[in-house]
């Protein structure tokens, strides 16, 4: 398998307050946040447009289990289904099933320290 992980997909973090962590950083960093945090938009080397996603999550959240920590990155990949065959071949904690949905298909591993880790096949012309 070439290519595995292309970009970083997103980055998501626990907070008491989303609403407020977002007006934070809104008002004192000039990100235009909306209901789900920021997305980055940018260009790959091949000049297709991507996305970046960054999202304050509430404190309760069971979005990040089996993790108990505090962020979940998420990673942009090619091919979701090859890579996660080769990931448990090599011994990687999977996570649930892989989901799909009209914006690309995803699937989650845990990193050893119990990291959990969100891999995104997007379809980025699903945000256009």
């Amino acid at each position: 398998m070439d290519k595995r992980v292309t970009g970083l997909g997103g980055f998501f973090f626990k907070t008491e307050d989303p609403d407020h962590i977002k007006d934070w950083y809104k008002t004192h960093l000039g990100i235009p946040t909306d209901a789900y945090g920021w997305t980055f938009w940018w260009k790959d080397e091949q000049g297709n447009k991507c996305s970046t996603q960054w999202s304050p999550f509430k404190a309760d959240t069971t979005y990040f289990s089996p993790s108990e920590k505090q962020f979940m990155m998420n990673f942009r990949v090619e091919n979701l289904v090859e890579l996660l065959e080769v990931l448990k071949k090599e011994g990687v904690t999977i996570v649930g099933e892989m989901e799909e949905y009209s914006y690309g298909k995803f699937g989650w591993i845990l990193d050893p320290e119990g990291n959990k880790i969100e891999l995104w096949e997007p379809i980025d012309s699903a945000f256009e």
